[in-house]
């Protein structure tokens, strides 16, 4: 009998350390599951590959861009209301109308604007761009030429991005305009950030006509 509830013992206890060892290797795979999951991932790129990213190039009337109602590029832009500029517009919502807008611009043009409608924001927001030199085989110039942002009051709908030539002249060929929206605060570039891209060139003859301007 003794004999018996010996073997009995050896038995449970056997049973225990079966249930321990596994239950112990679970825990183990969980932990190390779990780390899995949040370890951060470093971006050691922020820009995107600019097939990734939507073209603002060709607009139907109508349909928004992200959350452009209208974007354009052109040669200038009008305000129809009295305004303190970009920075500060604490009178009523300035409307904006691009002047001359195209996509081809002269090796003097020294500024092309970006003009565009947003849906009024509920919040203050950074509308940001870059423009890069295309390459052949559409490769872009490793680093931007230039960069501009615009911070956006709360309930605005209008606004404008300045892309400035950085010599005496812009190169002739084909460049590529990134675009971003952030809150307040973000980094503006990061790839995350990126909403839209849009083209244009620089040529010696200017284009014959225009663009219609968004009603």
């Amino acid at each position: 009998m003794k004999a018996s509830c010996s073997s009995l013992g050896s038995g449970f206890a056997l049973v225990l350390l079966i249930l321990l060892v596994g239950s112990l290797n679970l825990s183990i795979r969980q932990v190390v599951e779990a780390r899995d999951l949040v370890t951060p991932k470093e971006q050691g790129k922020t820009e995107v590959d600019p097939t990734q990213s939507p073209s603002f190039d060709d607009q139907k009337k109508g349909i928004p861009q992200s959350l452009f109602t209208w974007i354009k590029m052109a040669k200038g832009y009008e305000v129809e209301w009295d305004s303190f500029g970009r920075k500060g517009w604490y009178t009523q919502d300035p409307r904006l109308k691009p002047v001359d807008p195209t996509t081809t611009f002269t090796p003097d043009t020294p500024t092309i604007y970006i003009v565009f409608e947003v849906a009024p924001l509920e919040d203050p927001g950074q509308f940001s761009v870059q423009w890069f030199k295309e390459e052949e085989g559409g490769r872009l110039s490793d680093a931007p030429l230039g960069k501009d942002t615009l911070e956006v009051p709360g309930h605005e709908r209008y606004g404008f991005l300045e892309v400035k030539r950085s010599g005496d002249k812009w190169p002739v060929g084909k460049y590529l305009a990134k675009i971003f929206i952030t809150p307040l605060g973000q980094q503006p570039f990061h790839a995350a950030n990126q909403v839209g891209m849009m083209r244009f060139t620089i040529a010696e003859t200017p284009p014959t006509s225009g663009s219609p301007m968004p009603r």
